[in-house]
């Protein structure tokens, strides 16, 4: 007589279904059951936490490692600001290096001067009694700067940006002409040329 093993494991002498447990036989198998996470539940607070890996429990503070009590770990150190910017200076000085053969001979003994940004906006040029034209940052010692040459904008972050206005001449950062019209940012130590020979090294003062 012929027998057939039912899913379970039966011997059957039918062949459909298991005359043991009456299983069907040549069905499929069943799937084996997915494994579920058990919920974690603190011993000291209650709550449960269904994380597979969790070391502290986050309202008590209860160490599941070590069965400690209330070791909340403290948070992170952030990492260190850099110093905040106070405020913007200028020293304006004549670097007769940057003379081209068009230049006329730099003045002699020109004394550097500092400036300090104060205004959000500040203009650089040349001084002008008709046009009524007071620059903030005045170089009226160089002719080949314009009235309205360029801008200092001081921004709310205090930053400090340089923007070209529509120079006769042109304005260079690091010795790399700017486009006009266009805002770029300042850093400490930057080097701005313009005109003849006139060189401006901008400064940040930072708090101590």
């Amino acid at each position: 007589m012929s027998t057939y093993t039912c899913p379970r494991g039966h011997a059957s002498i039918d062949a459909d279904f298991c005359s043991d447990c009456g299983a069907k036989i040549g069905a499929p198998a069943m799937p084996a059951p997915v494994a579920t996470t058990q919920p974690l539940k603190c011993p000291d607070c209650g709550t449960l936490h269904f994380a597979s890996e969790i070391k502290f429990c986050e309202v008590c503070g209860y160490n599941f490692e070590t069965g400690g009590h209330g070791e909340i770990p403290a948070a992170p150190e952030p990492p260190p600001q850099p110093p905040a910017i106070l405020a913007w200076e200028l020293t304006v000085s004549v670097d007769p290096s940057l003379r081209t053969a068009e230049s006329p001979e730099a003045p002699a003994g020109w004394t550097p001067v500092q400036i300090r940004i104060v205004k959000e906006s500040s203009l650089i040029g040349r001084r002008s009694v008709a046009r009524a034209i007071e620059p903030e940052v005045a170089l009226d010692h160089d002719p080949a700067v314009s009235h309205r040459h360029a801008l200092l904008s001081l921004q709310t972050d205090q930053t400090l940006a340089l923007r070209d206005i529509g120079s006769s001449n042109g304005t260079s950062l690091n010795g790399a002409e700017i486009p006009p019209m266009t805002d770029t940012p300042l850093k400490d130590g930057d080097r701005i040329t313009l005109g003849h020979w006139t060189n401006i090294v901008v400064h940040s003062v930072k708090a101590t």
